[in-house]
């Protein structure tokens, strides 16, 4: 994340996104596949070997492959940038969100803890009772502790700030989920 100054002089905070270039691999009915960044054949499944053939590439592949539904009629080699953008358009951002291992109820759910007086030794950062009254059991969708981080989350209604066509860069108005080098699909609203 950084942040611009606008013509007015505000600050608009913002997250530097890298569009692309994508390159159309396949199409078909509806839809077309899209792949980003370069890998090795050796290192991809042989069913990738055939989507590299066919764009005349012998030792290179793509990164990531990914099927997007569209209108528009694309040809097998065609290039996607960041010109697709333009300032002011509204965006829908998808990504996987940083992983931040196994984390106790304070950190995941926010939970208060107990008192660090009376009598309280070590249940500063404990969950407390969970058990009902009668029922003698757990409830399903309690919340403990667990697994945090590391899922797909989508923000919706994000703004185009700026676009840099000539190194392929979005700058996108607001925070994006993901760590840094994080693939991310930008959608149009």
């Amino acid at each position: 994340m950084t942040q611009i100054f606008d013509g007015s002089g505000k600050v608009i905070p913002g997250t530097i996104v890298s569009a692309g270039p994508l390159t159309v691999a396949e199409t078909k009915k509806g839809r077309i596949v899209v792949g980003y960044g370069e890998k090795r054949l050796k290192n991809l499944a042989k069913p990738q070997h055939k989507i590299a053939q066919v764009l005349g590439k012998e030792k290179i592949g793509f990164f990531s492959l990914k099927e997007v539904v569209t209108d528009e009629n694309y040809n097998i080699g065609d290039k996607i940038d960041a010109s697709v953008f333009a300032e002011g358009d509204l965006v829908t951002v998808s990504s996987i969100s940083k992983s931040k291992g196994f984390q106790g109820v304070v950190k995941r759910h926010g939970f208060k803890g107990g008192r660090r007086t009376h009598g309280q030794k070590h249940s500063e950062r404990e969950p407390g009772s969970i058990g009902a009254g009668g029922m003698q059991r757990v409830f399903k969708g309690l919340r403990m502790a667990g697994r945090m981080g590391g899922k797909r989350v989508t923000v919706k209604n994000l703004t185009v700030a700026r676009v840099n066509k000539d190194e392929n860069l979005i700058f996108i108005k607001g925070a994006i989920p993901g760590r840094r080098g994080t693939l991310v699909e930008i959608k149009g609203v």
